[in-house]
Formats: structure tokens, C-alpha cells, sequence
């Protein structure tokens, strides 16, 4: 069976410079990889690539696929009909992602009429369906509220929630816990886990938080420098890590179990 995304021998390059090297790995349906490593290590520039999004960097080596369809050289309209609707994204900081001064029915409506014809009333019902699976509390009032109306937490539970909602069967996080509080954290971490549970969806996870790591992935990707040092399913290497940088990472932080 074909996997669902494809790194092959990956190489990016900013600016002369290597970033990641000789990257592989495959993510199946339904699966969660963890891609765990210190900041500067490749994490979301191996995100970013397959969005499409590099900026000034560019893959001079290697492949990227979805499915059937090679990312790597694909043009920028291409791109955008896959965006979204095959592929979502997470951001870092959803609110610095959205527009301050439109409400978020706005946006939402905005994003899912971008990818076929849908009224504001359509697309607001899809969203209060989903802030509904998800627990969120008062639906209508979230549509109706600007960004700086709502705390870092539901802005980050938001964005999950617009990044779902044309249902694509890839989803890329980009530390989408890092900068919550504990509480808040693991009610992400629980959001995501459900939302592969209702939809099938793939999830690759970019963190450097080991605790959200063993609590989420299937599978991990140890990066260190842009380059892989372990890959292998999550019990092998949070258990019984081959590299002493894994190790290193494991020691750091203490763990949280998985539901």
C-alpha cells in the first residue's frame, strides 16, 4: 500500500547553506509522526516544504509526495488547490496566522470558499458541528469574535478546528503545543488525537516537547542538525532509544501518558 506522504532524500538548502540533509521517511493514513529535535534542527522547514512554503530556501535534492502527486516541483496554483483541502496546517501561533481587525466566521468563510462555493451560513454551520466534537464552549459567540477577543489557547484550539474543516487527510502541526500552559496543552493534545479518530486523519507532529511526543505519535523522527539520528516506532524509541541524543531528549523533560 502507497503511503500517504513521502520524503525522498530530501535536501534543503537557505541561502547555500544545508538545512536538512538526505531526508527520509513515509507517513500512512491514519498515522502520527513525531518529529522531535532542539530549534535549528530542520523541524518546520521539513513542514514547510511540503506546504510549499520555503520562502528563500529550495529542495536542490530528493522528493516530496502526497499520495501519487509529487510536491517538490509543483507550481504555486497547483499548490494552492491542495492546500487546505488535502493538506492543513498548524501554526505555531494561531493568532499571529489570522487577520486582527475580521472575525473569525470571516476567515473561516473566507478559507473554505476558496476551495469551492459554500455560503457564510454553510460554512458557519460546518464550524459550530465541529467546535461541538470538539467541547468548545459557545460556538457562536468564538465565530463572532476578532482574535484579540479570544485567549492564546482558543485562538491555538481555532485554528485545529479551520485547518479540519475541509477534512484533509494530511495535517502538519508546527509546535502547536509550545506556547500553552499545561492545561491547555493537554487539551490540544486530546483535540488532535480525537480529531485522527473521527476523520483518519495523518498527523505529522513537530515538537521539542518529548512529553507531548509520547503522548501522540505512532512514530519518531529524531532530527539533530538537519539530519536524522532515529526513526522508528514511538515504543522503540521512547523505550529503548539507539542514538544518545534521544536519549539526551528523553532525559530532559518529564512524561506525559498517553490517553
Amino acid at each position: 500500500m502507497e503511503a500517504l506522504l513521502t520524503y525522498d532524500r530530501v535536501t534543503i538548502q537557505y541561502r547555500k547553506t544545508e538545512v536538512v540533509r538526505n531526508m527520509s521517511f513515509a507517513v500512512d493514513q491514519g498515522e502520527i509522526l513525531g518529529i522531535v529535535g532542539e530549534s535549528g534542527s530542520g523541524k518546520s522547514t521539513i513542514l514547510k516544504a511540503a506546504m510549499g512554503i520555503l520562502g528563500p530556501g529550495h529542495i536542490t535534492e530528493g522528493c516530496i509526495r502526497l499520495g501519487k502527486t509529487e510536491l517538490t516541483h509543483l507550481g504555486e496554483r497547483k499548490l494552492r488547490r491542495i492546500r487546505g483541502k488535502q493538506m492543513g496546517m498548524i501554526h505555531q501561533d494561531t493568532r499571529a496566522s489570522l487577520c486582527p481587525i475580521r472575525t473569525i466566521e470571516s476567515q473561516i468563510h473566507e478559507m473554505m470558499a476558496a476551495h469551492g462555493t459554500v455560503t457564510k451560513a454553510q460554512a458557519c454551520q460546518q464550524a459550530l458541528e465541529l467546535f461541538e466534537k470538539l467541547g468548545f464552549p459557545d460556538g457562536r459567540r468564538i465565530l463572532k469574535s476578532y482574535p484579540f477577543q479570544l485567549s492564546g489557547g482558543m485562538n491555538q484550539r481555532v485554528g485545529i478546528a479551520m485547518a479540519m474543516l475541509l477534512r484533509p487527510v494530511l495535517l502538519l502541526a508546527d509546535e502547536p503545543t509550545s506556547a500553552l500552559d499545561a492545561a491547555v496543552q493537554k487539551q490540544v493534545v486530546e483535540e488532535l488525537l480525537q480529531l485522527r479518530d473521527l476523520y483518519g486523519t495523518a498527523i505529522v507532529l513537530v515538537t521539542h516537547n518529548m512529553s507531548v511526543l509520547s503522548a501522540m505519535a505512532d512514530t519518531i523522527l529524531v532530527l539533530r542538525a538537519g539530519e536524522a539520528v532515529e526513526y522508528g516506532a514511538a515504543p522503540q524509541v521512547l523505550q529503548s532509544p539507539q542514538a544518545a541524543y534521544t536519549q539526551e531528549l528523553l532525559d530532559a523533560v518529564p512524561k506525559l501518558r498517553r490517553r
